[in-house]
């Protein structure tokens, strides 16, 4: 059964990119979202982290939240709009917003 995890909060902040990376199954993905984009600032200690698991992890971000954060996404995340957002949701059989 796969989960979508959605992040929203700052990854400078709390452990909570952590604590998901550590639970993350193969078949899971990730979406951040609101403050959790600033995980993507190149050169920086969550950035390195998620660029470490590239290859195995389904990283997806909110293109608005980058946008609005002045930030881009690198070549293995992939940015998304609300009604892709809904697609992955329907797409898994678990959603897990880390509150």
């Amino acid at each position: 059964m796969s989960t979508l995890h959605v992040l929203s909060h700052s990854p400078f902040t709390d452990t909570r990119l952590d604590s998901c990376l550590r639970l993350l199954g193969a078949r899971d993905a990730l979406l951040l979202c609101g403050d959790a984009v600033y995980a993507l600032q190149p050169g920086s200690a969550p950035f390195a982290r998620l660029q470490d698991r590239a290859e195995a992890l389904q990283l997806f971000v909110l293109a608005e939240d980058l946008q609005a954060r002045g930030l881009a996404a690198p070549a293995w995340a992939t940015a998304i709009d609300y009604p892709a957002f809904v697609d992955l949701s329907i797409q898994h059989a678990k959603v897990n917003s880390w509150l």
